[in-house]
């Protein structure tokens, strides 16, 4: 089927021309003169196929738009070339449209266009016109292909990853469906490849910018920007062509843990610029600097002593960070968290979102310290265990611990007495306290010392009872004769128990006859000796014995005895003594 016979009711557009044409020839007369039909040749422009020309739509059917391009016949385009994404058909009769003219049929007399195909010629010739130039053109972003983005200007068209903008773009995605302008790289019209780029504009763009942004750039400024990047350090702020870094120090009075809890890329700000290094185009800002410094006044607000409230916001092993407003926090340290518990670490007691009550306990406005207690909110019990049990006092309480050095004895809630193990006996060996002493077991004792500042209650049994070695002196004096068992022998001597826990010491050169070879082995553990007292010091809780003295003594006596009874006949003779001896 021919086009002519495909459209429908458009018969009479052709059979009017075919008419005149008859007309023509029934006419011409042969004298030369030219006939109505040569006329009507003549009145129609003469074009080319291949061309580009302007038409207007005289027709449209389902299937073709007859097109009146001033030729001797209209020109037909598929209507497929006007129908939208719809399918609906966006021409109607009047409308003007550029037509490519792609061969004409002068035995059908039909004329074959396009509008697709006009269209495109005409987009090839502005590409070249605007590569020519170096102007811009027009496009939106249709999808992301491999290497960057496809770009609708009429043709597709390439736009390589490293061209849309001066920074990488980390998702592409985002730019998919957006119009913007473009520079043309190259083009290659028979391989229809067209190179783009944004990167090339904003340059520009950003160089232009900066130039006027350099100009005003002074410290002390406060200027508009916009966030570029955000890293761990801070954030770089467009000032307009020119970067500066707003530290992470400089953002806030208060604690921030990242820049991006408080900036996204895009986000428009307003900063104060702090330094400006015009020899390498380095800028700082600050945005902390546009509030009044809260520690100017912070001793006012919070005077040593007053009661606060703030909000834990960190936690290490020596305390706790508390937020008493944004820029100003105090350290509640580990030792001021509780008068009578050894806390071992912070969280034990507070965690990290808590809103807590404090006691201010000093301020260091240079070095931006306060110092916080939480035990301060209550009386010291240390102070009220002082009163309630001065030194002397005879307390009873239950064993809570035993360790090698002592027990603890709970006195009051949290406070512990220690009874050392040198306290307990005055005269009894204890190796262990485990050995005298069961964990909950009820003792008494006396108060030796209090010392609230280093939270330390000494406690004695022993002082319950006198010391035994007060009154050694009187009771065992000097030349006195003593008995007991061997509880050790060394080297340097014997020692002997004279009662259950105090001994006396026999020295090597105390013993006897030192003519004797080993005169140590003559000896026992265990066996009981008579000594007399040569030394006593209390002091030292010392006691010194002498067998070889109470033999000698006993000698003098014998002899005395002897010497005496050479008075009486009836004495025994002196060789008899000594061999009774």
């Amino acid at each position: 089927m021919t086009a002519r016979e495909g459209m429908e009711n458009g018969q009479e557009i052709f059979h009017t021309r075919s008419v005149i044409r008859s007309i023509g020839d029934d006419e011409g007369d042969g004298t030369g003169k030219e006939s109505l039909e040569d006329l009507y040749e003549q009145s129609f422009q003469s074009f080319q196929e291949g061309e580009v020309v302007r038409g207007r739509v005289v027709h449209v059917t389902n299937d073709y738009v007859v097109v009146d391009i001033g030729y001797k016949s209209e020109g037909v385009i598929p209507t497929s070339e006007f129908r939208d994404e719809r399918g609906n058909i966006t021409v109607k009769i009047g409308d003007e449209v550029d037509v490519l003219l792609e061969y004409h049929d002068d035995d059908e007399g039909v004329v074959y266009l396009s509008k697709e195909k006009a269209a495109k010629i005409k987009v090839w010739d502005e590409i070249s016109r605007v590569f020519e130039e170096d102007g811009i053109i027009e496009g939106k972003v249709v999808a992301k292909v491999k290497g960057g983005l496809s770009v609708d200007i009429g043709i597709p068209a390439f736009l390589p990853g490293s061209q849309v903008d001066i920074r990488p773009v980390k998702d592409l995605d985002v730019l998919v469906g957006r119009t913007m302008t473009f520079k043309i790289l190259k083009y290659n019209r028979r391989r229809r490849n067209v190179v783009l780029s944004r990167r090339v504009i904003l340059e520009k763009e950003r160089e232009a910018r900066r130039a006027e942004t350099l100009a005003k750039i002074e410290e002390g400024r406060v200027v508009q920007g916009i966030v570029k990047n955000i890293t761990d350090y801070g954030i770089f702020v467009d000032l307009g062509g020119v970067d500066g870094l707003l530290h992470i120090t400089d953002m806030s009075w208060g604690r921030v843990g990242h820049p991006s809890e408080m900036f996204q890329i895009g986000d428009s700000i307003t900063v104060k610029i702090l330094h400006y290094d015009r020899e390498n185009e380095r800028v700082s800002l600050g945005l902390k600097q546009l509030t009044p410094d809260p520690w100017n006044d912070v001793d006012q607000k919070y005077p040593e002593g007053a009661r606060v409230k703030g909000r834990v916001v960190s936690i290490t092993d020596y305390g706790a960070f508390v937020e008493l407003e944004k820029g100003v926090e105090g350290l509640i340290h580990v030792s001021e968290m509780s008068w009578t518990e050894k806390i071992r670490h912070p969280s034990k007691i507070v965690n990290v979102g808590d809103v807590v009550e404090a006691v201010v306990l000093s301020i260091d406005k240079e070095r931006r310290r306060i110092s916080l207690g939480l035990k301060q909110l209550e009386p010291n019990p240390w102070d009220l265990v002082a009163e309630r049990y001065p030194i002397g006092t005879i307390i009873e309480g239950k064993i809570k611990n035993i360790t090698d050095f002592g027990i603890f004895v709970g006195i009051d809630e949290g406070i512990d007495g220690l009874i050392h193990i040198s306290d307990i006996s005055w005269t009894k060996r204890i190796k262990h306290p485990s050995e005298v002493f069961q964990k909950g077991q009820t003792v008494r004792a006396k108060v030796l010392y209090i010392d609230k500042n280093d939270r330390k209650f000494s406690l004695g049994i022993k002082q319950l009872e006198p010391d035994p070695w007060e009154t050694i002196g009187e009771r065992y004096p000097i030349n006195s004769v003593v008995s007991g068992k061997i509880s050790n022998i060394t080297d340097f001597g014997l020692f002997v128990e004279i009662e259950e826990g105090i001994e006396g010491l026999v020295h090597v050169s105390e013993i006897g006859d030192q003519q004797k070879p080993n005169v140590l082995q003559s000896y026992q553990l265990g066996e009981t000796v008579e000594a007399k007292v040569i030394n006593v010091s209390p002091q030292e809780r010392k006691i010194g014995l002498s067998i070889k003295r109470l033999i000698e003594d006993r000698e003098r006596e014998e002899i005395e005895r002897f010497k005496a009874s050479q008075k009486t006949d009836e004495s025994p003779k002196l060789g008899d003594l000594l061999q009774n001896k």
